[in-house]
């Protein structure tokens, strides 16, 4: 990380999402709502504030709508059903198709709609929650395109991956794999007793990856995801334990998170909300890591499987 990092636009805006999180953990302590610290913001509030031409930050009202329409699938889901296969693939299966008909590139709802299953969360109060931190983000995007729009410089290369990646999929010949992905990952945390091994933002970092396999930014360093992942469920642990989950610790969690993915010179914004979800765990311990860990290989290893099969697979389709 270099030394002027922080005195950079780029830096600047990680910054300011640090602090949009403080105020959102504020929010969710002063109001008894935990669940308005929706995990997701991190990754959202990073790439939003961040990349002020990006696919999310110009969908500002699927910002909100993607979000919430898939919380009410999951609380109804989690309401109805025990956790388990079943209620897993059609929450996921509900969240995929309600992307692909809105056309939303908001691929974190998906997250959304899994962390009631996941945490089990039944209170209808959970999708209302979260429009606080979404509606204020899609506030800033739309306040910031209206009075300050992004300078018409072409895109660099990593923006255009990046949108890509944030794009619905035109396709569906990854789906079987992904679904087997998901299968997979609820019956090893069956097996364990761990239901975090299938922790909602892996089902994003496994969405994006699974449908847009021949550009994804990790593609090629496995390793260093699995790595990501592990470093920022570990720094939400260390600032929940030593700060509280409250606005310090969150902040300290995205920071932490943030400086990770700087030093290992990755963009997966998922990897982010990995750090927020001990501050909304009833209780978090060292088997949130090892959970984490266990599904980020799995998922991984899956996803160099499809890497492999990818190019036969889509020349067929097509």
């Amino acid at each position: 990380m270099r030394r002027v990092w922080f005195g950079t636009p780029s830096g600047l805006a990680e910054c300011a999402a640090v602090l949009y999180i403080g105020v959102i953990a504020a929010v969710a302590r002063l109001s008894g709502h935990a669940y308005v610290l929706f995990p997701e913001l991190a990754a959202l509030g990073h790439d939003v504030l961040k990349r002020p031409a990006g696919a999310w930050a110009r969908a500002p009202v699927m910002l909100v709508i993607t979000p919430l329409l898939t919380a009410v699938i999951g609380t109804v889901l989690a309401r109805h059903l025990p956790y388990g296969v079943l209620a897993v693939l059609l929450d996921a299966g509900f969240a995929v198709l309600a992307i692909a008909l809105l056309k939303s590139p908001i691929a974190p709802a998906i997250s959304a709609g899994l962390l009631p299953l996941v945490l089990g969360v039944r209170s209808w109060w959970y999708p209302p929650s979260l429009l606080i931190g979404t509606g204020l983000l899609a506030g800033i995007a739309a306040l910031r395109t209206r009075f300050a729009p992004a300078p018409a410089a072409a895109p660099t290369r990593a923006d255009r991956v990046d949108d890509e990646v944030q794009s619905a999929p035109g396709q569906l010949a990854w789906l079987p794999l992904f679904l087997l992905f998901l299968v997979a990952a609820v019956s090893l945390s069956q097996f364990t007793g761990w239901r975090l091994v299938l922790f909602p933002p892996l089902v994003v970092i496994g969405f994006e990856a699974f449908a847009h396999a021949e550009v994804c930014p990790w593609a090629h360093r496995p390793l260093a995801l699995v790595l990501a992942c592990g470093l920022t469920a570990a720094a939400g642990l260390a600032s929940v334990a030593l700060l509280g989950a409250g606005p310090l610790g969150a902040m300290c969690s995205l920071l932490a998170g943030v400086i990770v993915l700087r030093v290992l010179d990755l963009h997966v914004p998922p990897a982010l909300a990995v750090g927020l979800l001990p501050f909304v765990m009833p209780h978090p311990s060292a088997r949130y890591l090892a959970a984490v860990l266990l599904g980020t290989g799995l998922e991984t290893g899956l996803f160099l499987l499809w890497r492999r099969l990818a190019p036969r697979v889509l020349a067929r389709a097509r």
